[in-house]
């Protein structure tokens, strides 16, 4: 992995932490913050490559745009994601958050 590369995960990181349990973000917004709004995919694969960190990074709290758990496949089971939002009070049905609007923490409004 490229020096730059790393320095955009590490943000993406720092960003992902800052999300309140019970509260979702998305791909986008994290890449909008960070001043790189076309970048919302490399924000998937920063998180796609956090849960080999060893600090515990709030994946789970990131979902598309249109609040769809797309990267629940990166979980150990394939109910991983649903469970973990779940177990903050986040109702998910079909892969979708329930209230999504409602619970959305874009960082651009929100620090």
């Amino acid at each position: 992995m490229m020096s730059d590369e790393n320095g955009f995960f590490e943000k993406v990181y720092r960003v992902t932490c800052m999300i309140p349990p019970g509260r979702v973000s998305t791909y986008g917004a994290i890449a909008r913050f960070l001043g790189s709004s076309r970048s919302a995919r490399m924000v998937g694969w920063a998180l796609n490559n956090c849960h080999s960190m060893g600090e515990f990074i709030p994946a789970h709290r990131v979902v598309n745009r249109n609040g769809i758990l797309t990267g629940k496949h990166h979980f150990g089971t394939p109910n991983a994601m649903k469970q973990l939002l779940e177990n903050e009070n986040i109702k998910v049905v079909d892969d979708r958050v329930v209230d999504f609007r409602k619970l959305l923490w874009d960082p651009c409004r929100e620090l």
